[in-house]
């Protein structure tokens, strides 16, 4: 036994020796994360929602004229009269019929539909089934037979107004042409000064985009 720490405890002492004089490394780290594998935080922004653009219109409007007037300029080419010439003419003939006043009764009187006893109205319906059908019409849309919104759509649904109606829609065509056709539309006695004014309509529409 004593011959084992003999030897053993000069080995220890040696191998002691030798570790401290071992270099010291530093600690192993992890490898670093590739850059493009790391994920930065994202704060979400709103979006904005933008609305797409409306497409314009291209519509005419009649300079110097009264609220009746471009209520009925607005509602023929609602209906899908574009043409300026014959809107002029159909503005043209109302204006000599009744000056766009939906309650004047023949002779210039202005009352209401139950107390005329002639032509009435924006175009002065005056035979008994138009001067009638208009009064119907009224009761059934629940409208007034004495207001421009009832007359005007009691108009475009006439017989004599769906007989003229396609050609009215044609473009490209004269003053002179459409007036031959209002002619069957309202079937005048006297022509006056509709044509005159169907000229003047026509200098005054001023094509607008909205």
């Amino acid at each position: 036994m004593q011959n084992f720490f003999t030897v053993a405890m000069p080995l220890l002492a040696t191998v002691t020796t030798n570790m401290a004089t071992l270099p010291v490394f530093p600690p192993l780290m992890a490898p670093p994360v590739p850059f493009s594998i790391i994920k930065e935080f994202e704060t979400p922004t709103a979006t904005k929602q933008v609305a797409p653009e409306k497409s314009k219109e291209k519509r005419l409007i009649c300079k110097g004229c009264n609220e009746n007037e471009n209520v009925a300029l607005d509602y023929f080419q609602n209906i899908g009269i574009k043409d300026k010439n014959a809107l002029a003419t159909i503005l043209g003939n109302i204006k000599q019929e009744s000056t766009f006043q939906s309650n004047v009764c023949e002779g210039g009187s202005k009352t209401s539909y139950y107390n005329c006893y002639g032509g009435y109205g924006l175009i002065q319906w005056t035979s008994a089934n138009r001067y009638h059908g208009l009064g119907d019409f009224a009761r059934k849309s629940g409208g007034s037979p004495s207001s421009l919104d009832t007359q005007l759509r009691y108009l475009t649904t006439e017989v004599q107004w769906k007989k003229i109606e396609d050609r009215m829609k044609t473009n490209g065509r004269s003053i002179y042409s459409y007036m031959n056709d209002a002619y069957s539309w309202i079937g005048w006695g006297y022509h006056g000064a509709r044509t005159s004014y169907a000229y003047d309509y026509a200098n005054r529409l001023i094509q607008v985009e909205v």
